[in-house]
Order: structure tokens, then C-alpha cells, then sequence
């Protein structure tokens, strides 16, 4: 396959995955219309991404290599995943009564710019430097989210409002902490999963927090509606295995491409163009407009600037494009 065939295909994949991966922000809303608890979302979810994972990891490398791992260092992978997988979630998952789909997808995107701030925090050799010109695209990104989030309130927002951006800013900061930092111990130990290896393990060592949401959503809600189980079950398969499994695939295939890796990152801006289009024709939500549009279309412009300037950054190196890569999926 030629260079540019190539980086086609992985772009089309990509936007393939956006598309799945928006159905985290659509489904969530809908449940919440629906009065499911949030707990109940968050933990539904992962609960069933882990039989749907063990389904096909006998294809993406194996569930025995992932298992030793756990059993090896069990501490790093409760930790990560606590942090990457259970805070990620049930914040985004109580986020999700807070306003339209669009909305939770757009302020999310501060995970783009999120791994790059959590750098310092993780590393102690080159990779700790925060690289000037991603930091003012990130700023950029920011003042979009902020813009949208206030022209979504009016120019103002209440105390329920200030409580949504909070969950979401944390969700977009806890899941690139928590891949990351299962990379680097894996760095640190020696040992070589691939990503799908990487989101199966954390979704097993999950377990305990979720089946312990789980009981703490059936003692506040009862027993999860089916219509419930059904949308979590949507998210599960979609975002949780589909999504991640096509998105890793996108830019596995030009990772020493840099034009082509940050087209495949860019477009995961697209998850705000699907999350208002389905939102609005499924879920009769309204339209961004004013500031909020604005705000949207600032987020949009700097995801795709920022995917230019990482993946260069990038370029030829497989341990950062695996960075990369962790800040999506899950």
C-alpha cells in the first residue's frame, strides 16, 4: 500500500472511530433524560466492556501476557486504572445531566492538552518539558471551552453548571494520567503490551471499584432500568472496544507519518460535529449558537492545530506515539 493510501485509510478509520467514541457523550445524555442514575452509567459500562473485551482479545494479542502483568505488579495497575478508567468516568458520567451531548464533548477535549500538562508530573528526562507552542495552542483550547461553556450558560453559570465543568475538566485530566502512567511503569518493569492489551487490563483490574459503584448505585437507585443496561451496553461496545480498537489501528499505521498522524488525531474534533448532529436529531437538543458556536469552533481549530504540532513532535518515535495514543480510547 502506497504512503497516501495509506494515510487515507487511516484518516477515514479515525473519523470512523470519532464517530463511535461520540457515542459515549449521546448515549450518557440519553440515559440521564431517561432519569438512570449515574452511577448505574458509570458502572454498567465498564462492567460490560470486560466480557465484550475478552470476546476478541484472542485476536489483539492475548489475555495471558496481561494477566501476568496484573499479577506481577498489582499496585501500578489498581492505581492507574482507579485514576484513568473509574475517576475518567464517573465524573463524565455525572457530567452528563449537566447540558447538551455537544457540550460534554467539547469541554472533554481539554484531554487533548491535558497529557501534555501531566508530563511534568509523571517524567524525569526530556519528556517532562512542556513544548511552548503546544502550551499556547492549549491556552487556546481553553478560552474555547470556557467561551462555550459560558455562551451555553448565558453568560453566566450557576452552582450545578461550575459542578459539571469541574467533573468534566477532571475526567479530561484523569484519563491521560492514568494511561500514562501505566505506560511508563510498564517502561519502568519491562514489559510490552499493545494498547488493546493496555485498555483490557485496565478495565480487569477496574473491576473491584465498579462492581463497589455498582452496589453503591443499587442501594441509592435500585436495580438499573433495561433501557438503562441497553444505552451502557451501547457505550461499552462502541467506544469501549470498537472505537478504541479502530482509533489505535489509525494511527498504528502512520505512526512515522507526522502529516498523517496528526490528520487521524485532528479528527477527533469531529466528535462535536456527530455529538450535535445525533444529539439534536435524536435527542431534540438545541443547536449551539452565539458564543457557544464560537466557542465550539475555537475547540475544534486548536484540536487540529494540536494534532500537527504532537505528532511532529512524534515523529518516527514509537514510545511517544504511544503517549500519543493514550490520551484516547477507554
Amino acid at each position: 500500500m502506497s504512503d497516501r493510501r495509506r494515510a487515507l485509510w487511516a484518516v477515514l478509520i479515525a473519523l470512523a472511530a470519532a464517530l463511535f467514541f461520540t457515542c459515549t457523550y449521546v448515549l450518557n445524555r440519553a440515559a440521564a433524560n431517561d432519569g438512570g442514575h449515574w452511577a448505574w452509567t458509570a458502572a454498567l459500562r465498564y462492567l460490560l466492556t470486560l466480557p465484550m473485551l475478552l470476546l476478541v482479545m484472542p485476536l489483539l494479542g492475548g489475555v495471558r501476557p496481561v494477566w501476568r502483568a496484573i499479577r506481577a505488579h498489582p499496585g501500578p495497575w489498581l492505581l492507574w486504572s482507579g485514576i484513568g478508567f473509574v475517576l475518567f468516568y464517573v465524573c463524565l458520567s455525572y457530567a452528563a445531566s449537566s447540558g447538551p451531548s455537544w457540550l460534554i464533548a467539547a469541554t472533554f477535549q481539554l484531554t487533548v492538552i491535558a497529557g501534555m500538562l501531566c508530563a511534568p508530573l509523571l517524567y524525569r528526562d526530556a519528556r517532562a518539558k512542556v513544548p511552548w507552542p503546544a502550551l499556547l495552542i492549549g491556552a487556546v483550547i481553553v478560552a474555547g471551552v470556557l467561551l462555550l461553556q459560558f455562551g451555553h450558560g448565558g453568560g453566566t453559570l450557576d452552582r450545578a453548571g461550575w459542578i459539571a465543568l469541574i467533573c468534566v475538566a477532571v475526567s479530561a485530566v484523569a484519563y491521560p494520567l492514568g494511561n500514562r502512567g501505566l505506560l511508563l511503569h510498564l517502561e519502568q518493569v519491562g514489559i510490552e503490551l499493545n494498547a488493546t492489551q493496555r485498555v483490557f487490563g485496565m478495565t480487569l483490574a477496574s473491576q473491584p471499584l465498579w462492581w463497589a459503584l455498582a452496589v453503591y448505585a443499587g442501594v441509592e437507585a435500585g436495580a438499573p432500568p433495561m433501557g438503562q443496561i441497553g444505552l451502557a451496553a451501547g457505550v461499552a461496545l462502541s467506544a469501549g472496544v470498537i472505537a478504541t480498537v479502530l482509533f489505535f489501528q489509525a494511527t498504528g499505521m502512520v505512526r512515522n507519518d507526522p502529516t498523517a498522524l496528526a490528520a487521524a488525531e485532528a479528527m477527533q474534533a469531529a466528535e462535536i460535529l456527530f455529538a450535535t448532529v445525533i444529539g439534536a436529531l435524536w435527542l431534540g437538543e438545541a443547536w449551539p449558537q452565539g458564543r457557544a458556536l464560537v466557542g465550539a469552533c475555537v475547540v475544534m481549530l486548536g484540536i487540529v492545530a494540536f494534532s500537527v504540532v504532537a505528532a511532529r513532535a512524534a515523529e518516527g518515535n514509537e514510545r511517544r506515539v504511544k503517549e500519543l495514543r493514550s490520551d484516547r480510547g477507554g
